[in-house]
């Protein structure tokens, strides 16, 4: 996989994940969008800092990775997020958990 489908995917995730949480804790959305003012703001925040990632080619996710990208508020506000979206994932997009699972195996199975 090369490093542009690497971030794809990874802004993909971060899109369903945000979903699903702002959907059972604070959905009102803005007009034409999925998402509510706050979770939306996160979402722009997480996307550009993917897009901006100077490690993507080596890392396998921000949670492991040795330079931390957020800043500390955005941070704490992800961990969150993916407290509460993480497990529900397998329920709504099977497919891209299996994925996520089958990278964080195959990353612990080389050290």
């Amino acid at each position: 996989m090369d490093t542009e489908e690497k971030r794809r995917e990874e802004m993909d995730t971060m899109r369903e994940i945000l979903t699903l949480y702002c959907k059972a804790h604070h959905h009102t959305p803005a007009a034409g969008k999925d998402l509510c003012a706050d979770c939306d703001a996160l979402l722009g925040y997480a996307l550009h800092r993917i897009g901006k990632c100077p490690r993507m080619a080596v890392k396998t996710f921000c949670a492991v990775c040795p330079v931390h990208c957020y800043a500390k508020e955005p941070r704490a506000k992800i961990k969150e997020v993916m407290r509460y979206a993480g497990p529900r994932m397998i329920l709504h997009h099977p497919f891209m958990t299996l994925r996520h699972m089958f990278i964080q195996w195959r990353s612990r199975a080389r050290c």
